[in-house]
C-alpha cells in the first residue's frame, strides 16, 4: 500500500498549492498559513482514503510513515487531530492556527510568531493552551 512520508507530504501540499492560479500570495506569512492548511487537507484527505471501506476492504489500515517531526501517525489519530482542531478553531482561532502552523510545517515560536504577526509571547502562550485545550479533547 501507498505510504504517505514528509517527502510525499511535502509534494501533495506543494501540488495543491500551484493548482490555485488565483491566490495573490501576500508575503511570506500567508504561504506559511495556505501551506500548512494544504498539509493538514493532505494528511485529512489520505487518512480518510485509506479508511473507507470501497478503497481495500477488510485489509489492514496503512500508518503514516514519518510525518512531521519523523513521527508515525495512525489514521485515525490524524482525522481526531483534525475534528479537534476545528472544534478549537471554533472556539479560538488563532490557537488553531498557531497548532496548525507549529505541527504541519514545522516552524519554531519564533517563525510562527512572524507568520501570524504577533508576538513570540503570544505565541508560546497560545501553543500551550492549545496544547491542552487538545490533549483534554483527544482523550475524551
Amino acid at each position: 500500500g501507498d505510504t504517505l512520508n514528509t517527502t510525499a507530504l511535502v509534494h501533495e501540499a506543494y501540488l495543491k498549492l500551484v493548482r490555485t492560479d488565483d491566490v495573490a500570495w501576500n508575503g511570506r506569512q500567508h504561504f506559511f498559513r495556505v501551506a500548512a492548511r494544504a498539509m493538514r487537507q493532505v494528511l485529512v484527505r489520505d487518512a480518510t482514503r485509506r479508511q473507507t471501506a470501497k478503497r481495500g476492504g477488510g485489509q489492514a489500515p496503512v500508518e503514516l510513515n514519518e510525518t512531521m517531526h519523523g513521527a508515525a501517525m495512525a489514521d485515525d489519530d490524524v482525522l481526531a487531530l483534525d475534528e479537534a482542531l476545528g472544534r478549537l478553531e471554533a472556539l479560538d482561532a488563532r490557537q488553531a492556527a498557531v497548532v496548525e502552523i507549529r505541527f504541519f510545517t514545522g516552524l519554531t515560536l519564533e517563525e510562527t510568531a512572524e507568520t501570524l504577526g504577533v508576538s513570540v509571547p503570544t505565541v508560546s502562550r497560545d501553543w500551550r493552551m492549545a496544547r491542552v485545550w487538545l490533549a483534554r479533547a483527544l482523550a475524551a
